[in-house]
């Protein structure tokens, strides 16, 4: 797990990234820097491997995968923002759901 809150913090991270692949040419290296150094997208996608992430799940076939990204100022009022929240409140419902249906015969 990774939490990034600055830019640069991302930009370091995925030059880092860059730098420990053992297997990457050097030349695709340089592009690489390069393109991380000027999209932010382009950093996510060298931290964050699709295929290492959902190949392994049963019943998914990625064939092609890409990245986008844009700034959001963040606004605590805005539901967008609460999807922890949301994750909460759904597991007490389905525990209180639970605890209202008969156990066992």
């Amino acid at each position: 797990m990774l939490e990034v809150t600055e830019l640069s913090e991302l930009t370091d991270a995925a030059l880092q990234r860059i730098e420990d692949d053992e297997f990457m040419p050097e030349e695709e290296r340089a592009h690489a820097r390069t393109a991380v150094r000027g999209d932010e997208a382009e950093a996510l996608a060298y931290l964050v491997e699709p295929f290492q992430m959902l190949g392994e799940m049963p019943g998914v076939e990625l064939v092609q995968a890409s990245w986008s990204s844009e700034q959001a100022d963040y606004d605590p009022d805005v539901e967008a923002w609460d999807l922890d929240d949301e994750t909460a409140e759904e597991e007490d419902e389905e525990e209180e759901e639970a605890q209202g249906e008969p156990r066992g015969r």
